[in-house]
């Protein structure tokens, strides 16, 4: 051993071949943090100077490469004035720069994932090795940032400037197939297999069969593009990329900026563009709020951790009601491993909710996710019934009803009566009580609220909802059953709506208001997806469907009847009564028709007008910054509102709610965040100026109290 270390040891053996091995100590994985990033630099070092060296290997001793950079270290970076920043991009350059100039072949042996960080020293090495299970990529575009360690400078270099900007500006994870077919990698073995197969790679080179040095030289060196070649790559990646990227996410199109100015230069010169427009991109507002996403992100999971810890599995799941979110719930309990039956009163109901599991699974083997052997046996995992005769070995059931509160307590006790004492009962109702729904059950303690979102299969969020007696046990076991499921739970406390519905109504009555006024619903859609929403308020409404926003309209103005109560009918009740109730029945407030793919696409119908004529009380003139303002206040004070009673434990729990819930846009990183980047002092004003629609557009006192005192949700 000639270096040993807490991240990073190097040994020698026989024939001049170290092997550099990345190994974290305390850590499951391995990432650069300082320990890593700076005992690399000195390994590196001490190679640079070691005599006789014939070839390095830089392995890992984990079952991952490694992930990337620590974001939790590596963001205090983006604190630094940008001269302290660049030289901390700098001294990382110089490691990965003496691993590209050693005196003798690199290779990278890939065991496992070599993500951010991790491809770019992959990169800087002179050949590449992949386990067929490993993945590889350059996710800092989901950040907010680009590769700031040469990755926009060697990968293209590599496999070719368009695919380059097809990895970075994608910032997916890639197979090994996938890398070795653009020649990120030269070979692709077994696991077992990886460092083995790196260190024929070397005797290759020691015995004249490859020229490690050619291959340096041509890669150093500035890519040779004409004119029309560079134009024609480049503005066709531009148009593709920005189409997808938008306005809100500058680092894609920056990515590209640096590395089509890159290409054409000497590679130390390129580094430096790539360092340029690095620190500018990591001192804006945008990766600011991805890089506090990622960091909620994870807390969150370990938050839910420590709830799931001591729960003891799920075993065997059921489901009650077999609809569209019945066959969701089954077919992602499924799919993940654990069994589940699904009960309706009805055969035709089942058969309803198996063709809904089934279409998805054949979805998956459409997209080669899944072989038809593999979704065959998931889709064996879903037991309809109709009867309670297997439920005695069931470990936890959803219950997924119609919602309404008597037929909820109705089946929730008919279900208890055939459950063993230590079965749960979770309900996903999507705004009743927990606490109400419990009256009447024996074991109070065993229920809980599991309240799924639709698409089940798409949207990663579960509300894990504690009414006044659910037992901790009953809230572990429902986190780690959603866990199975592949879901992202949320525990919050109960009140009418819970935490993301609570927060979606108001933003809904700031619409409904403006639809008083005679607003363009078409006009505030465009407005809200301009600013960074997936849809507009009109076109949600039609997705959830107009039946249930009516129905929990009603439990969220009982609920609140201070703020979340309206006088005389509005858009909402209007379409009710006319039942057109969205998408599922093809008109609310768009018609819908099925596009080449069967999906519904929405078109413009002309007869809305006269319909919603009615409910028109005024007409006012509204700006862009009106229709943003009247829909985002009311949202953002119910989001603070919720952390101030403990609805939800922390800033960072509510922001990641409506980030997986409801689709907040996330460049802004969530309603709180939002509020921190703008000041809850210039929020105040701001929602000052609308106070005349109401107490939903006044702030709280706590509020006001942060303003003045100059505090945020997030903390320094």
């Amino acid at each position: 051993m000639i270096f040993e270390g807490q991240a990073v040891k190097v040994a020698m053996d026989d024939a001049g071949v170290a092997t550099v091995t990345l190994d974290l100590v305390g850590e499951s994985v391995n990432k650069f943090n300082s320990v890593t990033l700076n005992e690399l630099a000195e390994a590196v070092s001490i190679l640079k100077h070691t005599d006789d060296l014939q070839g390095v290997i830089f392995a890992s001793a984990k079952d991952v490469f490694v992930v990337g950079a620590d974001i939790t270290e590596f963001t205090s970076w983006f604190k630094l004035e940008d001269e302290e920043l660049t030289d901390k991009l700098r001294h990382a350059h110089s490691i990965f720069n003496d691993i590209s100039h050693l005196c003798c072949p690199t290779v990278a042996a890939i065991n496992g994932i070599a993500l951010g960080g991790g491809m770019e020293l992959c990169l800087a090495c002179d050949y590449r090795v992949m386990a067929e299970t490993a993945k590889i990529g350059l996710p800092e575009t989901q950040l907010g940032i680009y590769p700031g360690w040469g990755g926009t400078v060697r990968l293209p270099r590599l496999i070719g400037a368009d695919n380059a900007c097809e990895w970075i500006c994608g910032g997916a994870q890639k197979r090994s197939a996938d890398a070795l077919k653009d020649g990120a990698v030269d070979a692709v073995v077994a696991a077992d297999k990886v460092q083995e197969s790196a260190r024929h790679l070397i005797q290759q080179v020691l015995d004249g069969k490859l020229n490690y040095r050619c291959r340096r030289d041509e890669l150093r060196a500035p890519m040779q593009f004409s004119p029309i070649e560079k134009m024609m790559v480049f503005e066709s990646v531009r148009g593709v990329v920005g189409a997808k990227a938008g306005k809100h996410y500058p680092a894609p199109m920056a990515a590209i900026k640096t590395i089509e100015k890159g290409i054409s230069q000497e590679m130390e010169k390129a580094l430096e563009t790539e360092i340029k427009g690095f620190v500018k991109l990591a001192k804006g507002p945008v990766a600011e709020s991805l890089v506090n996403l990622f960091l909620s992100d994870q807390a969150i999971k370990k938050s839910a951790g420590k709830y799931a810890k001591n729960a003891t599995p799920v075993k065997q799941a059921a489901v009650l009601g077999a609809g569209i979110m019945g066959g969701g719930v089954a077919y992602q309990s499924a799919s993940k491993g654990t069994p589940i039956i699904m009960k309706d009163i009805r055969p035709e109901a089942l058969e309803l909710g198996l063709s809904e599991a089934n279409k998805l699974f054949n979805g998956q083997i459409e997209r080669g996710r899944l072989t038809a052997a593999k979704a065959l046996k998931a889709m064996n995992g879903i037991t309809p019934a109709l009867s309670y005769g297997e439920f005695a070995h069931v470990d936890l059931v959803v219950e997924a009803v119609v919602e309404n509160v008597n037929v909820k307590k109705s089946v929730l006790a008919e279900t208890e009566k055939y459950l063993a004492d230590d079965a749960i009962l979770a309900s996903n109702t999507s705004t009743i009580s927990i606490t109400e729904l419990a009256k009447d059950l024996k074991r109070p303690e065993n229920f809980c609220g599991m309240h799924f979102f639709n698409p089940v299969h798409r949207m990663p969020l579960v509300e894990v909802i504690r009414g006044e007696k659910s037992s901790d046990e009953a809230i572990a076991k429902t986190v780690a059953y959603a866990q199975a499921m592949g879901k992202t739970p949320i525990v919050v406390n109960d009140c009418p709506g819970f935490l993301v519905n609570r927060v979606l109504f108001p933003y809904f009555a700031g619409f409904s208001l403006m639809m008083k006024e005679g607003a363009d619903f078409q006009l505030v859609d465009k407005t809200m997806e301009r600013f960074g929403w997936p849809m507009g308020p009109a076109y949600l409404l039609d997705v959830v469907g107009v039946d249930t926003a009516f129905h929990a309209d009603q439990v969220m103005a009982e609920g609140f009847p201070d703020r979340m109560k309206h006088e005389g009918i509005n858009a909402v009740d209007c379409l009710f009564k006319l039942e057109r109730f969205g998408q599922k029945n093809g008109k609310g407030f768009y018609a819908y028709e099925p596009d080449r793919k069967g999906k519904p696409k929405k078109i413009f119908d002309a007869d809305i007008i006269e319909i919603l004529a009615p409910t028109v009380a005024s007409h006012t003139e509204l700006s862009e910054e009106d229709i943003i303002a009247r829909m985002m206040i009311p949202l953002c004070i119910e989001t603070a509102r919720c952390l101030e009673e403990s609805i939800v434990a922390s800033a960072a729990e509510a922001d990641m709610g409506l980030i997986y819930g409801i689709g907040f846009p996330p460049y802004l990183g969530g309603a709180l965040h939002y509020l921190d980047q703008m000041g809850l002092q210039a929020f105040c004003e701001l929602a000052d100026k609308y106070s005349h629609l109401g107490k939903l557009y006044e702030p709280t006192a706590r509020m006001r109290e942060m303003a003045t005192n100059n505090e945020t949700y997030y903390g320094n």
